[in-house]
């Protein structure tokens, strides 16, 4: 009897292994698309919806995907809600917004209004095409978003890795928002997740790929446009990040600090470049806090509240 249940428990347990080894394999692939269907079938809708899927531009890849609270009623009972606008990650080489449902779920249940932005990416996406796209993202956003109840005066932009440095780059050099009409301080914060900031001289396929051909190639890092007056910022980062080393956030929150501006890190030891995204997936962010942070400092930006996130210089 003993033997038959241990057999058995044997038999799950390496069926669960086999399973989790499956599911880990399945999002290297194709990370986003596998973490959407897999947050759909365990945290079901959120009470969320997607509201539009919009071209900002000619290109297949210039779009914008919104998503809002799943009832009409409610949207139109509440007051506009904050805005938080993510970019996707993918090395300038991959990446479709159309795959990150469980970003949008995440944080209309949370509050918001979510807008998940795309730009063009390889040889359409080369330097600055991926900033003049990210910032027609976040022109449209401002000019229409309050047509589906958010709000235009509290958008925080956000991304992950590549989507990461595009929101920065937006934020601290003037004038990717000047061609919308915009300026820095129209955006309320920023938040980078396992983002590069401090890449050159050039030394991967993508860097080089994407930023090789530019004029002026220190000029594409938000390292060289540190500002004191840029938006407050909140970063991110996994210390077992090997694609994007965690010195990338700590020098940039450094220098911003330096120079009198806002800007809060939070450094992960258990995590390395992808679980920060994975964190906002079902069944994870039920019990992994990186949600929380971002909702919290989204809050705290757009409101008169003081902002209250935790603080990790250093981590050993």
């Amino acid at each position: 009897m003993k033997r038959g249940v241990i057999w058995t428990l044997g038999i799950l347990l390496s069926i669960g292994i086999i399973g989790a080894l499956a599911l880990q394999y399945a999002i290297s692939q194709n990370g986003p698309a596998v973490l959407s269907a897999v947050d759909r079938l365990t945290g079901g809708s959120g009470n969320a919806k997607q509201l539009a899927v919009v071209s900002t531009g000619d290109h297949p890849q210039q779009k914008l995907v919104v998503w809002g609270p799943d009832t009409e009623r409610q949207a139109r009972s509440e007051k506009p809600r904050p805005v938080l606008l993510f970019l996707h990650g993918g090395s300038w080489r991959s990446g479709d917004p159309e795959d990150y449902d469980f970003v949008g779920r995440a944080f209309v249940e949370r509050g918001f209004i979510v807008v998940l932005g795309g730009y063009r990416l390889k040889e359409a996406g080369k330097y600055p095409a991926m900033l003049t796209d990210t910032a027609s993202v976040i022109g449209w956003t401002h000019r229409e978003i309050a047509k589906h109840g958010g709000d235009p005066e509290s958008i925080v932009i956000a991304g992950h890795s590549a989507g990461a440095y595009n929101v920065v780059m937006a934020a601290l050099e003037e004038k990717w928002l000047a061609a919308e009409g915009l300026s820095p301080s129209d955006i309320a914060g920023v938040v980078g997740l396992s983002g590069p900031y401090d890449f050159f001289p050039f030394d991967s396929d993508s860097t080089i790929a994407a930023f090789g051909e530019a004029a002026e190639p220190e000029s594409t890092q938000p390292i060289a446009h540190i500002n004191g007056d840029a938006p407050q910022m909140l970063f991110l980062h996994g210390e077992m990040d090997t694609t994007v080393k965690p010195r990338n956030s700590r020098i940039l929150a450094e220098k911003l600090k330096e120079e009198g501006g806002h800007a809060l890190t939070v450094f992960f030891p258990d995590k390395d470049h992808i679980d920060p995204l994975t964190s906002l997936a079902a069944p994870w962010r039920s019990r992994r806090e990186v949600a929380d942070l971002i909702a919290g400092f989204a809050t705290g930006v757009t409101s008169s509240d003081t902002v209250s996130v935790p603080v990790q210089e250093e981590t050993r």
